[in-house]
Formats: C-alpha cells, sequence, structure tokens
C-alpha cells in the first residue's frame, strides 16, 4: 500500500502585462535561474491571496476557526472590553498587561489610538485564541482587582493556563495549520507548516517592459485642453509561469486534529481523523489553480485559470519538476510555449521514472493534447474529489 504522505502539486499559470508582485523598488520581483533572469511570484504573495480569496472554494467556507494576521492584537482585545463594558482605561491597561505579559512589550504611550498597543511583527492569532484571551481578560478586568495588580493576574492565569492555550484545538486557527506560525511568545504555541510554496517562475526568460502613462484631468482638459493631472510609469511583465506546492498530511493532520504526525496512517487511527484533511486538501488545490496574485488588479485584470495541473500523492520524499526548466524554453518553437511546458514537465516525469521508479500515483488536468507517464487525465473537480479520498482512505 502507498500512502499519501505527501501531496504535490505542480501547475503552469500564464499572465500577459500584469505586475503580478512587486519588489521595493516597485518592480516585478526576479529570479536569476539557468543563466537567464526570470520573473517570479514570491511564495508569500501566492499564499496570502489563497488565504484570503472569497470564492466557493475559500478556506473560510471550510467550517474551521481562522486566524487574523496583526500587529494590533492587544487593540483589539481593548476595544471589545470596551464593547463588553470595561471602563476605556482600565481596558487599555488590561489589553498593556496582555501586550506584556505574551511579548514582553510595553504600549507606547506617545503614540495616539492604535498603534500604542503593538508588536513589532504582524502575528498570526487564530480566532479562537483573540475570543479566549478576550473572555479571559474581561474577567479579571471586571474583577475587584486593582489596576496595578492586573498585569500580575493576567500573567498568572497565562502561566497557569499555557498548556490549555497550546492545546486549544486549532486555536491558533487553519491558516497557521497550513502555512506554519513562529512566535517568541512563551505562552502561543508555534505551528510547523504542513504546506510548503515554491516561489513561481517563468519557464523562459522574462519579458519585461516599461508601461508610460498620463493621468487625465478632465476639468482642465475641458477648460483649455491641456488635461493631463501626472505622468507615471510603471513595470509590467507577461510570462508563463511554473508553481510548486507540497502538502505534508501527516503534519496537516496533526495541526488540524491534535495528534501526533507518526500515527496518522497508524491502524488505530481511524480515517474520519483524515477527512478534514483530506477536505482541506482539496479546497486548497482549487485555490492553487483558480486564484491569481496581482498590484495594479484595476488596471491589468491580471486573472487566469492553470493551464496544466499535476498531482501526485505517494510516500517518497516531495521532488520538484523546475529542472525541466533550468534552460529556458525559447519563446518561438514548433508548437505554443505552452504545449511545450507541459511536455517539458511530462519529459521530465518520465525521466525521473526511469531512474528511481514510479514512487508516486498521479493524476492531471489540461487544456492540451498533453500525456503524463502513467498518469490520468481529469476535470479540476476530479482531481479535487481523488485527493480528498486518497487522503482520508490513507491509500493511493
Amino acid at each position: 500500500m502507498n500512502l499519501p504522505r505527501f501531496i504535490q502539486i505542480h501547475t503552469l499559470h500564464t499572465y500577459p502585462a500584469a505586475l503580478l508582485n512587486r519588489d521595493d523598488a516597485g518592480l516585478a520581483k526576479r529570479l536569476p535561474y539557468g543563466g537567464a533572469v526570470r520573473t517570479r511570484i514570491s511564495s508569500q504573495c501566492l499564499k496570502r491571496h489563497w488565504r484570503v480569496a472569497d470564492d466557493a472554494f475559500a478556506l473560510a467556507k471550510l467550517g474551521v476557526p481562522m486566524a487574523t494576521r496583526t500587529r494590533y492584537m492587544a487593540e483589539l482585545v481593548r476595544q471589545r472590553l470596551v464593547e463588553q463594558g470595561v471602563d476605556a482605561e482600565r481596558a487599555f491597561v488590561t489589553a498593556e498587561a496582555l501586550l506584556e505579559a505574551l511579548f514582553d512589550t510595553k504600549a507606547d504611550k506617545k503614540k495616539e489610538g492604535a498603534k500604542a498597543l503593538q508588536t513589532g511583527q504582524a502575528v498570526l492569532f487564530g480566532n479562537e485564541e483573540i475570543a479566549y484571551l478576550t473572555r479571559r481578560c474581561g474577567d479579571i478586568a471586571s474583577s475587584a482587582v486593582e489596576s496595578g495588580d492586573l498585569k500580575t493576574e493576567i500573567t498568572k492565569f497565562l502561566k497557569e493556563e499555557k498548556k490549555n492555550i497550546e492545546a486549544m484545538k486549532l486555536g491558533s486557527g487553519l491558516e497557521s495549520a497550513l502555512f506554519g506560525r513562529m512566535v517568541t511568545s512563551d505562552v502561543l504555541a508555534n505551528r510547523d507548516a504542513s504546506v510548503s510554496v515554491a516561489h513561481a517562475f517563468t519557464v523562459h526568460e522574462a519579458q519585461v517592459e516599461n508601461d508610460y502613462f498620463t493621468v487625465v484631468d478632465d476639468f482642465a482638459q475641458a477648460e483649455d485642453g491641456a488635461g493631463s493631472a501626472g505622468i507615471f510609469d510603471t513595470e509590467l511583465a507577461s510570462g508563463l509561469y511554473y508553481g510548486y506546492v507540497v502538502v505534508d498530511i501527516p503534519q496537516l493532520v496533526a495541526n488540524l486534529e491534535g495528534i501526533d504526525p507518526k500515527t496518522v496512517f497508524a491502524d488505530g487511527t481511524g480515517s474520519d481523523k483524515r477527512a478534514l484533511a483530506g477536505k482541506v486538501t482539496q479546497y486548497l488545490l482549487h485555490l492553487i489553480a483558480t486564484v491569481s496574485p496581482g498590484a495594479k488588479r484595476g488596471s491589468t485584470a491580471p486573472y487566469d485559470w492553470a493551464k496544466f495541473v499535476l498531482v501526485e500523492a505517494g510516500d517518497w520524499q516531495p521532488r520538484s519538476l523546475a529542472a525541466a526548466f533550468h534552460d529556458p524554453l525559447p519563446l518561438k518553437g514548433p508548437e505554443s510555449i505552452r504545449v511545450r511546458a507541459a511536455s517539458k514537465l511530462a519529459s521530465e516525469v518520465a525521466v525521473l521514472d526511469a531512474a528511481y521508479g514510479m514512487p508516486t500515483a498521479r493524476r492531471y488536468l489540461a487544456l492540451d493534447d498533453v500525456a503524463v507517464p502513467d498518469a490520468e487525465r481529469s476535470t479540476l473537480k476530479e482531481l479535487g474529489e481523488w485527493i480528498a479520498q486518497v487522503v482520508q482512505a490513507g491509500e493511493c
């Protein structure tokens, strides 16, 4: 029996005249690879868009507690305490005590409003964690404890319930179960990521241009014909991008169900423990295939569905197919670059199979007439249902 320890998802997306992911200078991000510079989409950018997508397969529609990434968790708690009727000054002192107890960070009273209560960096907090911390802080704030003793009481409560907070099932949210969470707090639990996302890159050399444009002032145009309100330029890129994602199923199940990763496929572990992981992976596949990243959406409409998707399930350690594009594909050829890119992926699979055997079960989606070795051609719906089934069954 072959265990679906890892689900690997390979994709090809095409985006013309778009600014998908900008660097610090506002230019399209780049990646040198195989002696050629490519344009790329960072993994952080991809994950962000999958995480917040609002469509039929949005993660939020799984009915699983979600998370909020913010520097202002303490301010959020303060606001909720005020809404619950806690005196504004006492609510601030309570939130300040929570901030210091969790992150050893004092409120910056020189700053106004929400900025006074913030961590140094954005942290992923589970919505269940925030609700629980708010409720417990509310209990303490509403008690007869003197304002000067609030920090002591909150620190005591966090210390006493540290294990309970860490053990909260999905307390840190679905997003951290997928993409992990690293915190320096002694109370909040770290989460190992179950999903690894590579930077997507063009299978050919970078194709970029400067887009020069003006903004027209309608009133000035009508008055004297000189209607330019500004002259600007930006960089646009076009390309066919290879993307690669790996889902570590034991780690995902462990994060979702609170069990040991080593027991996920054990005989004593029922398939019901893997049902949610299967559903999550199914939804994630749909997001990967159909949700597009992109800055300047209003002026470039950078929306695309994958032109090719290869899904693999197996027990071996994952391996990318990026080497298929180590030498950049020429832009012109006897067939379209889309067909040649998909064929290169199929060829890479074939040579790897010849060297290592066939360690994975696989299925694929393709818009073009392309065949993948030992793989059944499917629709996206069928691919998603297959993933969910093999994860829950524990075999592929």
